[in-house]
């Protein structure tokens, strides 16, 4: 049997679909990606002026063969350990890139924790409650939502735990 393609709006990114199909209150933020910047999300939170504590990476680890999202302020680090740890695994180590963008459908520094490809689990730190609303990619470089952090764990399944370090 075939399976349907996802219908997108124009200019949509799965993330955005998801969003606009769950109903929840977002804002589209977008602006132009220098490829010569060393750190995504860092450049998102220039562009936008936000705060760096709000604007949040989607990383992607393996936790004892898991592929696992982890969700943490630019600001900071992820903290491996504390990820393990937050869904009952021994050890978690980053995932290799490429099977990070075969597995969600977003390519490296556009990994949304959004409409990926295969839902995967997905831990959120637990600094995210703190702020009204948090960014995260919207599904590729230069392009950012910012909703609630109660949406973001509802729509993903997300549970909460201290996983990002200073």
């Amino acid at each position: 049997m075939a399976k349907k393609a996802k219908k997108q709006q124009p200019g949509g990114t799965p993330a955005t679909v998801a969003l606009a199909a769950a109903g929840v209150t977002y804002t589209v933020h977008t602006y132009d990606h220098d490829p010569a910047h060393p750190s995504y999300g860092e450049e998102a939170a220039e562009a936008m002026g936000v705060s760096p504590e709000r604007v949040f990476k989607t990383l992607v680890a393996d936790v004892d063969g898991t592929p696992t999202v982890a969700v943490v302020p630019v600001a900071g680090q992820l903290d491996l350990k504390a990820l393990a740890a937050a869904v009952g695994g021994k050890r978690a180590v980053m995932a290799d890139p490429a099977l990070a963008e075969r597995t969600t459908g977003y390519v490296r520094g556009g990994i949304s924790p959004l409409g990926q490809r295969r839902r995967l689990r997905t831990v959120l730190d637990d600094s995210a409650p703190a702020h009204h609303t948090i960014c995260v990619s919207a599904g590729r470089r230069g392009l950012e939502v910012e909703l609630s952090p109660d949406d973001l764990a509802e729509l993903t399944g997300a549970v909460l735990a201290p996983i990002g370090r200073a």
